[in-house]
């Protein structure tokens, strides 16, 4: 089963963790990182935007990667929030191993 590095984007450091906290008590992240602050540059709606984000970067299987999205978007304050999955191709054998048993179904 393949692994992938998740980048997303908040508007603060506090929404960051708020979805960072549910995504991995829900087992759809093994492990969530926050950087805080990141300056964004972008287009948004025809306006030029210069905005402080925060960063997320989730370490998850590729086969969550569509129930992480729902996920983020239910929680996100943004109409589109930033979520992208990169493929993980190599890595601590070990660590990967990690993440995949972090992301399996928890019985509680």
């Amino acid at each position: 089963m393949s692994t992938v590095l998740i980048y997303m984007t908040a508007g603060s450091y506090q929404e960051a963790e708020r979805i960072g906290k549910a995504l991995v008590q829900s087992s759809l992240a093994a492990c969530i990182n926050i950087l805080d602050p990141m300056h964004s540059l972008f287009w948004w709606q025809n306006e030029f935007q210069s905005e402080q984000e925060t960063v997320l970067l989730a370490k998850t299987r590729a086969d969550l990667v569509d129930s992480l999205t729902a996920r983020v978007r239910e929680l996100h304050s943004y109409d589109c929030p930033c979520v992208v999955a990169l493929p993980i191709c190599g890595g601590n054998p070990e660590f990967i191993a990690w993440i995949q048993s972090e992301t399996q179904d928890r019985q509680e």
